[in-house]
């Protein structure tokens, strides 16, 4: 926006068309006047003209083209969405807030899914995020560690800058702990004393190793947490790929033995998890249903009021331009 005399335009990126259309306009209207002048000139001498032509009168002809000249200008300021008067309103923001934890341990890094377990998620994450837009998120990311990468927040776009930072260089050696993720989502409701629902959704391929998953759970039950279990992977499953230090695959996982591990979905305990703490299981499909099964469900419970912002906004004028163009053409047109 630029502001001239008081004024606040806030569509000024087009002022650079005026030239293109008032040149020509003018142009016109001085082509038009000069015409008219050449040929009474050459019809009659200026001492008969009032009795050869009496309607006509090169001044009111001026001032036609004086009211049509203004009156286009008008419209073109219009255009520009001239603003003034501040105005302050009070915006009272009502949503959900939900955790959403991803699995970064080093199956997600397999390729049943293209281009990868990670990958897919990421983009499933996104999808989720932009359909609910009056929601604070939050993200977890989880292995044998747990940790927040971005708090709860209304700031989709913050949110998503934090989960593009998540690549293979962000996969974790350890083994999964789902529990570890849950206890942290439990720990970030738990500064907020009135939160009632308390929604966390795991992307997770289901591979499990923690120690504590009945009580963690039972305890998320409780506490009225909801689960929502988001399968990535599937049941045919697929080798791990290792890359070196260039990003560069150089083979796949083994065991002890020299055999090459396969990943696979385990729905089960994804399908359990989400059964015991009232939330759903949905299996990551190609396309959108699964996203919006999980919004659906989301969607079903009570929102809570967020806080309240203060707005501070001009007043758009543009109908008093449009009305003193509309009423220079109408004179234009009587006259």
């Amino acid at each position: 926006m630029i502001g001239l005399f008081g004024i606040t335009f806030g569509s000024w990126h087009v002022i650079f068309l005026l030239p293109f259309f008032l040149v020509p306009v003018v142009l016109l209207c001085w082509h038009a006047l000069r015409k008219k002048r050449i040929t009474l000139k050459l019809l009659t001498a200026s001492k008969y003209r009032k009795l050869l032509f009496p309607g006509f009168s090169l001044g009111r002809t001026r001032i036609q083209y004086c009211l049509f000249f203004i009156g286009f200008c008008s419209l073109f300021f219009a255009l520009l969405q001239p603003q003034w008067n501040k105005k302050e309103e009070t915006i009272k923001q009502e949503g959900r807030d939900l955790f959403i934890a991803l699995d970064i341990s080093r199956s997600m890094l397999a390729q049943d899914v293209l281009p990868s377990r990670l990958e897919w998620a990421k983009a499933k994450i996104k999808s989720l995020v932009h359909e609910l837009k009056s929601e604070r998120v939050g993200l977890i990311l989880f292995a044998g560690d747990t940790f927040v990468q971005c708090p709860l927040t209304m700031d989709h776009t913050a949110f998503y800058m934090f989960l593009d930072q998540i690549d293979a260089d962000t996969i974790s050696s350890g083994s999964t702990a789902i529990d570890r993720a849950i206890i942290k989502a439990l720990d970030g409701f738990s500064q907020i004393p009135d939160q009632k629902n308390k929604l966390l959704l795991l992307f997770t391929d289901g591979e499990d190793f923690s120690r504590n998953l009945y009580q963690v759970k039972k305890r998320a039950a409780q506490q009225g947490m909801h689960i929502f279990t988001i399968g990535v992977g599937t049941a045919q499953g697929a080798p791990i790929p290792l890359y070196d230090e260039n990003k560069k695959q150089i083979g796949h996982q083994t065991d002890k033995k020299g055999t090459i591990v396969i990943t696979r979905l385990n729905e089960d305990i994804l399908k359990q998890l989400a059964e015991d703490t009232g939330g759903i299981f949905v299996k990551a499909t190609a396309n959108t249903d699964d996203i919006n099964t999980v919004i659906k469900m989301v969607q079903q419970f009570e929102k809570r009021q967020m806080e309240e912002t203060k707005v501070t906004s001009l007043e758009h004028q543009y109908p008093y331009f449009l009305l003193v163009s509309f009423i220079c053409f109408a004179l234009e047109w009587i006259l």
